[in-house]
């Protein structure tokens, strides 16, 4: 992966005087050509590096503007590697490994022995997540486009897109595409998408940055208020924070907060039992009453 190889590349010229291309070709696995293109992406970036020939020559960082070699000091070096590390807990590769082996090698005693961070973003889905990203990763790479089944909650729909990139966020993996069927750029969630495949090459587009801000992308509808059993306050905390309910006069906690739709409302009631109670809004109450009524006529004809 091209971005591998350009913090790779960055990380040799902070540490050595001088690294030649076919020792980068060598080390990267890719062609002299390939690191001559890297090479000037890297000056593009603002990165002033010098290439001199002959003997004793190479690529070097110009001199005047390294002002201290180490840039990257141990403790952030270990975070850099403790962000590659968590990559190949997704990827079900070693692809980052191999990078920070080769990152390590010549950064001498700068990388401390012992890892202080360890990061695993591998999910319950370890079987299906992992080869959509290596699929999604290769599309973005070649520029093409990808082809998927995508289900929503207004229903299941075929849909062909332009990746821009992998998004980890809300403990969820997500694509940040154009989607051709809506003219528009969207986020599309992984565990969502089945069937997908790699289609035609496209031009690169122009893509602005995902607003991920949640009130955007999951407006809240609904304004609920709800009481808890004091015996899930550890849930409350972990899920919304301590500031997100009041203890009532009978011990009871007390919740607000908002939701994108019904569903969501009664998916998260429901893990709690008994030991909830919805308040507000009325309209929902109800709804919520006629729901349980259904579950009680269900189970009683099957017992």
């Amino acid at each position: 992966m091209k971005l591998d190889r350009l913090i790779g590349i960055l990380s040799l010229l902070l540490q050595r005087e001088k690294v030649t291309a076919p020792e980068l070709a060598e080390r990267f696995e890719v062609s002299r050509r390939t690191i001559q293109r890297d090479i000037d992406t890297l000056c593009r970036a603002g990165i002033p590096l010098v290439t001199t020939q002959g003997a004793g020559g190479g690529i070097s960082i110009l001199e005047g503007y390294r002002v201290d070699r180490t840039l990257l000091t141990g403790p952030e070096m270990q975070a850099i590697l403790a962000g590659l590390r968590s990559l190949d807990s997704v990827s079900g590769t070693r692809r980052y490994a191999q990078l920070m082996e080769k990152l390590a090698a010549e950064t001498g005693g700068l990388v401390p022995g012992g890892a202080h961070m360890l990061i695993d973003l591998a999910s319950w889905y370890k079987a299906s997540l992992p080869p959509k990203i290596e699929a999604i990763r290769a599309a973005i790479e070649a520029g093409r486009t990808i082809r998927f089944t995508y289900f929503s909650p207004k229903g299941e729909s075929q849909r062909e897109a332009e990746p821009n990139c992998l998004l980890f966020h809300w403990s969820s993996w997500y694509v940040w595409a154009f989607c051709r069927q809506r003219e528009d750029f969207r986020l599309f969630k992984l565990n969502r998408m089945t069937g997908l495949s790699l289609g035609e090459s496209v031009p690169p587009r122009q893509a602005p940055l995902p607003d991920l801000d949640p009130e955007r992308v999951f407006p809240p509808a609904y304004e609920v208020v709800i009481l808890f059993d004091p015996a899930y306050r550890w849930r409350l905390v972990e899920e919304y924070g301590a500031e997100s309910f009041t203890q009532t006069a009978d011990g009871r906690l007390r919740f607000a907060g908002g939701f994108p739709d019904k569903d969501s409302v009664f998916h998260w009631l429901l893990t709690f039992g008994d030991g909830a109670e919805l308040l507000e809004p009325a309209d929902l109450r109800r709804d919520l009453h006629q729901l349980a009524l259904r579950l009680a006529r269900r189970y009683e004809e099957e017992g």
